[in-house]
This record gives structure tokens, sequence and C-alpha cells, in this order.
């Protein structure tokens, strides 16, 4: 293909210079007319606005239902590792069925900014518990308790192991075991699951990393579309992270923005994280089934013996795509792909790609690995970027405000690196970035285009998986049965 030829078009030129409409003079007498007219309509707003502040709480009050909604067919279930009778109710769930399931759930760390249960490791020794505040350092801490510095200059001097306490969070929590005013240990609580220990020894302190297992169990959880996918994940009971990764597992066949419609449903299996009886976080989204406009899309999450977590179809194919469908959060599409009636020049011309509206600034991500093979103004394209993707594919991103200081011609990117941010550059009529697809030099619309596949799940693993995954896809058939029966009763 030849390159130059490709990098050299221009869609967008501005054809004709447009004409320059001669300014208007204003005399002295407008100009304090229109700042008084201005004056009086600022003061009309202030008092309009004090007015709407005063009534906006009796108007919630007075609609509740207006900030609830309740969704059909939106459930969860929990399963333990025990079998137990059902749990707790909520308005238009189904009572929550907890059964074994023989299913291998990896572990996954929680947050949780909670104290565990301090145990004294000497009755002799005072324990001093401190909460870290804002801009607080280890220093100040010892400061305050009027504790050796000698012991601190020790405890740093542990390097690697203790780096992590030259930057503190607020919220965080210590505990110091005393003797005699001299430390005798130290635990920096992270989170519910991890602390670091410092310890005296003979010789000086040493350091461990402290992690407590957690109870892992298995949920379910399905909701139907009524409005977004957000809502109705809500009212199921999934948590703001799974509803995301929902739509990351999906978002390479559904477009959650443009495809969504009232009936599609959803069905996950995902792990939940407790420690002495109370829930403390979420592990990741296990096998997920989701229905959009008829059609079925089914997942299932697979760690190999290298550690290596990804999703894949139940016969063995990657989720991902070589290529993200969007690569631009947007509010709205404001021109498709195909002939139009061009806002500037006013005549009509074929629209090669399409624009996604955005605010300036917004995050331009490339849309797949590629090789960056332009960067700079191009005519009516404004600040562009092009990247080549193999031998046949290439994309185009138009209009920025900016690039990424770090992306220039010949650097490699990867998929959903972000590579500029949206603006108005060149010919435009709003920010909004402008996104072309090509395969093989011929540019194809990038809402509908076939997307190429990743790699499937690799040869030495796939015996495993596909035992795997019918166990996945088994359980998820049985609690869908379950739930129904349920709801019949």
């Amino acid at each position: 293909m030849d390159y130059n030829s490709f990098l050299k078009r221009d869609y967008k030129s501005l054809g004709e210079p447009l004409a320059v409409k001669p300014g208007i003079r204003w005399s002295r007498l407008h100009v304090l007319l229109v700042l008084a007219a201005v004056t009086v309509v600022g003061t009309l707003l202030t008092l309009a606005s004090h007015d709407a502040a005063a009534t906006r709480e009796p108007v919630v009050r007075a609609f509740p239902h207006l900030s609830t909604g309740a969704e059909p067919r939106n459930r969860t279930t929990q399963f333990s590792p025990t079998p137990t009778g059902a749990s707790s109710t909520r308005p238009g769930s189904v009572p929550a069925v907890r059964v074994t399931l023989p299913l291998h759930v990896p572990s996954q760390p929680a947050k949780s900014a909670q104290l565990p249960t301090a145990t004294t490791p000497n009755e002799d020794f005072q324990l001093h518990e401190v909460k870290v505040k804002r801009g607080d350092t280890l220093s100040a801490i010892f400061s305050r308790l009027r504790l050796s510095h000698t012991d601190l200059h020790n405890i740093m001097a542990l390097k690697n192991e203790t780096r992590e306490l030259k930057r503190l969070v607020p919220g965080q929590a210590f505990r110091l075991w005393l003797h005699d005013g001299e430390v005798q240990e130290l635990e920096y609580v992270k989170d519910q699951l991890h602390s670091l220990k410092v310890s005296r020894i003979p010789d000086g302190f040493e350091a461990q990393q402290i992690t407590r297992s957690t109870d892992r169990r298995v949920a379910f959880s399905e909701g139907e579309i009524q409005s977004s996918l957000f809502e109705a994940a809500m009212a199921s009971g999934l948590s703001n992270s799974l509803t995301m990764e929902l739509a990351s597992v999906f978002g390479w066949d559904i477009d959650f923005v443009l495809d969504m419609r009232r009936g599609d449903h959803f069905r996950v299996i995902f792990e939940e994280q407790y420690l002495d009886g109370k829930k403390v976080g979420e592990g990741p989204i296990l096998a997920a089934e989701f229905i959009n406009q008829g059609k079925t899309y089914q997942a299932v999450r697979y760690v190999d013996s290298k550690g290596r977590g990804d999703y894949f179809t139940p016969t063995g194919m990657s989720m991902r795509k070589a290529f993200i469908r969007t690569p631009v959060d947007f509010t709205r599409i404001a021109s498709r792909f195909g002939k139009r009636k061009h806002p500037v020049l006013n005549r009509m011309r074929v629209h090669k790609g399409v624009d996604y509206a955005a605010r300036t600034g917004t995050p331009i991500k490339a849309s797949g690995d590629g090789k960056v093979v332009y960067r700079g103004r191009k005519g009516g394209y404004g600040r562009t970027v092009i990247v080549q993707h193999g031998g046949r594919y290439s994309t185009l991103y138009a209009h920025m405000s900016s690039y990424r200081r770090k992306v220039r011609v010949g650097s490699r990117v990867k998929q959903g690196q972000i590579i500029g941010y949206v603006g108005q550059s060149g010919l435009a009529t709003g920010p909004h970035l402008h996104y072309e697809f090509r395969v093989n030099g011929v540019h194809r619309n990038p809402l509908t285009v076939r997307l190429p596949n990743a790699q499937p799940i690799a040869t030495q693993f796939k015996a495993d998986f596909l035992a795997h995954a019918e166990r996945m896809m088994t359980q998820l058939k049985i609690r869908d049965d379950q739930t129904q029966i349920a709801s019949a009763n």
C-alpha cells in the first residue's frame, strides 16, 4: 500500500476561503446602554436563582418517586460454601438461596478502611492507635508520640521493605506497641486485608507484609433493562465496579450507549469476599450472559496455569477484539458515516467517518495496537493522528485540541492508550472527534464494520478451559431456572 498518497489525502479541506465580514463600530453611548442592560438582567437572574433554590427541596419531597425506580426482573442470589436457608428478602426480589457450587474462585484483594481486631504481642507493651491525617508523615507521628527518632531512622533504613511508609494515605491507621518509651512493634494497616508489620529484633528491626485470607463466596444476579444498564444493575444488587466490569466484558460486541433496548437482560455469576462474617469486597465476574436485541452473548473468565486471566466465549474465542468500537467517551453521535450536507461548506459531501461529540479535553484512545504514521495538522482535519495496524487496517483521529506528549511519528501505541484530546481544530463547528476506519485504504463505517478477533485460548489450555466453561454455563442455566420457579411461586 502506498502510505505517502494515503497520508496526503484530505477529505475536509476548506475548498474556497471563507469571506470575512467587516466589523461593527460601536459608539460610547451604545456601550453604556449595553452595560446598563447587562446589569439589570444579571440582578433579575440572581433573584430568580434564589427563588428556585428555595423551592427545590419541597418539590423533591412532594414527588419522591422521581428519584427511584423498580425493575421487574432484577434479582441477586448469593451462594456460600455451605448450604443454609434463605437469608433475606426485599420488595420486588427473590429470597436469597445459598447452595454449594463446585467452582474455583481466584483470590482478589479487597479494599477497606476498617481496622482489623488488634492483638497485643506482649501484655507489658502499651498499644497506641493513630489515624493518618492529611499531610502526615511518619516523622510527624513519632514527634507527636515523643518517640525516638533513632528508631525512626532504623526503620526507614530497611529501604525497600518500608518504602511505602514515606507516602502515607489519609485515613489509614498505625498501631504502635511501646515499652519504656521505645517502639517494640509497628503495624501500618493499609486496608482490612493488608498491613505492614515492623518488629524490633536484637540488632535493629525487621519488616514483613501481612495478608489476611478471606472467605470467598459465589453470587448470582440477573436484571432486565428498562431504561439503562446502570439502573438495571443497581436494582439487581450489582455494585458500580461490577457494572463497569460487565460493560467492559461485552463492550467489544455491544455499544451500551446506542444498542440498548427495553427488555434486554443479563445474568452474572461473580465472587464476593467476606472477613469475619462481613462483606469486604468483590472479586471478578466468573461468567456472564447478555441478551441484546434478541442476540445472546456469553463470556467465561479463565485463569491459566501461569496466572493470566481473561474472558472467552464458551468455545474458547477471546471476548476481546483487535479494535475498540468507540475510541472516546462521547455524549452523542454528531454525524454518521455516509453522504451529508457539510455544516460549514454548506454543500453535499461524503462523510468518510463518524463524529463523536464530546467535551474539549476528553481523552482519545487508540482503537487498537499499532504504529503512529502521522501526527500533525492536516487541512480541514486540524490536528490529526493516523495509526497503522499491521498491513490491512488504519485509523484516523481528527480535530484534536492537543496530542499526548509521548505520541510521535514512529512510536508504538497499545489498544486503549491515550493519543490525544478532543477539540475543534480545523474545519469544525464544535468540539468532537472525527474517527475513520480504513481497510486496505478503503473507508468503512466504524459503527458497523466487522472487527477482527484477538487471539483465542491457547491450545495447551483449551481442554481444561472447555470443561470449566461447560460447568459455568450449566450454573448460569440452573440459577436462571431456579429464579424463574421462585418468581412463579
